[in-house]
């Protein structure tokens, strides 16, 4: 807080107000017509105001200087405290973007080996299909080839096994007449 003259004279003003009484009461420090007290109220005076101005002109602006130096540098660090907050602020921004965009190209990444998969595996089974199907047509076609076969010497076997049989219970055998007899039974089953 500056001493100025308008703050000295707020002060003054109650003292003032003061030697009426005190001279009533027998104060004579107060008595302001004694010539003594005039002197060192004067003096006083000059005195306050010698230092008044010796304060104000040397120790006061130095003061004033390192509190104003002191704003200057409170202020200075606030506002790089504040930028360094807006920097932070940004690069948590920024990392969560990166987050964010990491994650999607994960999600991307993964969706596509989950689609390569699918279509490697549709890819081998529709082989391991196509494959299994020509396996299996070969297998018929070797079946159907047997088949045939063993159908065509159904006939031979069946009159060979019935001319044993007939041999072996009758003693002898009428081969044409056990074929005969064969190739009629297999027509009328098929």
């Amino acid at each position: 807080m500056r001493l100025t003259p308008r703050f000295l004279l707020s002060a003054a003003a109650p003292l003032a107000a003061l030697p009426g009484r005190a001279v009533a009461e027998g104060m004579p420090q107060l008595h302001f017509k004694d010539p003594l007290l005039q002197g060192q109220v004067v003096w006083g005076a000059i005195i306050f105001i010698v230092f008044y101005l010796l304060l104000s002109r040397s120790a006061l602006p130095k003061v004033a200087d390192v509190i104003k130096a002191r704003e200057v540098r409170v202020r200075n660090d606030l506002d790089v405290a504040r930028r360094a907050r807006k920097d932070a602020d940004q690069a948590q921004k920024e990392l969560c973007e990166a987050r964010e965009k990491a994650m999607e190209e994960a999600r991307a990444t993964i969706q596509g080996i989950r689609d390569t998969a699918k279509e490697k595996i549709r890819v081998q089974a529709e082989e391991t299909a196509a494959r299994l199907e020509a396996e299996i047509k070969k297998a018929e076609a070797q079946i159907a080839l047997s088949r045939s076969n063993a159908l065509g010497s159904i006939n031979e076997i069946a009159s060979s096994t019935a001319t044993v049989l007939t041999e072996r219970l009758v003693g002898t055998a009428d081969q044409r007449a056990i074929a005969a007899a064969v190739e009629h039974a297999h027509a009328a089953r098929s």
